[in-house]
């Protein structure tokens, strides 16, 4: 195996991370949409009390960049329920705002064909 594709960091099996626990604390969309908080950058900022993964989440979802639930995952390479835990863990501390996607139902229908002729029409200039 060349040294470029040995695993770097230790080797912490998910359900350490999440010290066991598989149900998170709030619900959160697959394409919940996740941005660091004042709390979370100033934690970060103090060297936090999360460990190496909330520290990463926060740097990750810093400064503008929202980033979606699925997006961490895949960044972090944790399994998705793994991630949703932790997120949900470190929202229910004030360190992340989530921004959970809003259904069409909930919206009228002229809304909610706005949004697909717009989708339609963005899709139609590529």
């Amino acid at each position: 195996m060349p040294e470029r594709d040995e695993p770097t960091g230790a080797l912490v099996r998910p359900y350490a991370v999440t010290r066991g626990r598989t149900r998170p604390k709030l619900e959160i969309a697959l394409e919940a949409l996740v941005e660091t908080t004042v709390r979370g950058r100033s934690g970060m900022n103090r060297g936090g009390q999360g460990g190496s993964e909330h520290q990463y989440i926060a740097a990750m979802c810093d400064g503008g960049r929202v980033q979606s639930l699925a997006e961490i995952a895949a960044r972090m390479q944790l399994p998705l329920g793994v991630a949703r835990v932790i997120v949900a863990d470190m929202a229910s501390d004030g360190l992340l705002a989530v921004y959970e996607p809003t259904s069409l139902e909930d919206e009228t229908d002229a809304v909610g064909t706005e949004l697909l002729e717009r989708v339609l029409s963005g899709l139609r200039r590529l």
